[in-house]
């Protein structure tokens, strides 16, 4: 491999696979299909892409074997309370996608409502180094058992008094007669490195792909926004626009009541605030998704 490439770790399988091959697409990175299973090269960016398991990219990026990798926090955070030489590893980006919450969660109804009903009780988990931290740093002594899955059915089945697990609409938690009562880590994917352990030879290459993803993450988050607008009204218009200071304002041919806003809101844009625009006087309002954007 040449060592002028950049290697970045991306899962193999899985919705960070889906996602980190989809923001190197719209980052403009085109990878070559082959077929070696663990390695893709880009074709017109000196990148390399190492298809392993999620579980390992921290061990890939602490040991330099991959100059950068995309994980998610819980898995980062995991191993570094797991071993020590992965403190090296640091965030480079937050990457905006693949969101997800590890909660604390026991028997409904049950006496277990918060960190501190622990104390001398068991709590089932795939991730007992970030759950044994929690509760050590609130002074909770618990006895953590590791499950490599299904850890919902832990309490029912008497192998736990709780458990620690990963949570996105609560359904899961509800079918096992189970509720959620702390959070112990809002997580979402990120890309991670070594502190001070950049090779110079793809310094550059790396800040050009962090410009991009950041282009493509604030695109994602932001709309651009076309309407009509009485021009008596213009300012209670501005007002309601989300996440915009200075719109673009035009004349419209053959209207002297009326002005053309255009403009990119940095903020969620949600019905509510179309209906408020309305109730303002603004017609043929448009919302548009953004492609590409950079600061």
């Amino acid at each position: 491999m040449n060592e002028t490439r950049l290697t970045l770790a991306v899962q193999k399988k899985g919705r960070l696979a889906e996602g980190g091959l989809d923001l190197l697409k719209r980052a403009g990175v085109k990878l070559a299909y082959g077929r070696d299973d663990l390695l893709r090269r880009s074709e017109n960016q000196p990148i390399d892409l190492m298809l392993i398991r999620d579980d390992d990219i921290p061990s890939f990026v602490a040991s330099g074997a991959c100059d950068y990798g995309i994980v998610g926090e819980n898995v980062l955070y995991e191993a570094q309370n797991k071993t020590a030489r992965m403190a090296d590893l640091e965030i480079a980006l937050k990457l905006g996608f693949a969101r997800c919450t590890l909660k604390l969660a026991a028997p409904k109804y049950g006496a277990i409502t918060k960190a501190s009903d622990l104390e001398g009780k068991t709590v089932a988990t795939s991730y007992p180094a970030l759950t044994a931290a929690y509760l050590k740093e609130r002074g909770v002594n618990a006895e953590i058992v590791e499950m490599g899955g299904s850890v919902e059915v832990a309490p029912r089945m008497g192998v736990a008094d709780a458990i620690c697990d990963l949570v996105s609409t609560g359904a899961t938690l509800e079918a096992n007669g189970l509720a959620a009562f702390e959070t112990v880590l809002e997580s979402e994917a990120v890309l991670v490195r070594r502190k001070g352990a950049q090779k110079e030879d793809v310094t550059e290459t790396a800040e050009r792909l962090i410009e991009r993803f950041k282009g493509v993450i604030a695109s994602r988050q932001t709309k651009y926004i076309l309407l009509n607008a009485p021009k008596d009204r213009l300012e209670e218009v501005r007002a309601i626009l989300p996440g915009t200071d200075a719109p673009t304002v035009a004349p419209v041919v053959g209207r002297d009541d009326v002005v053309a806003v255009h403009a990119v809101c940095t903020e969620a844009v949600f019905w509510s605030t179309l209906e408020q625009l309305k109730a303002a006087g603004a017609r043929s309002i448009l919302v548009m998704p953004i492609e590409k954007m950079m600061a």
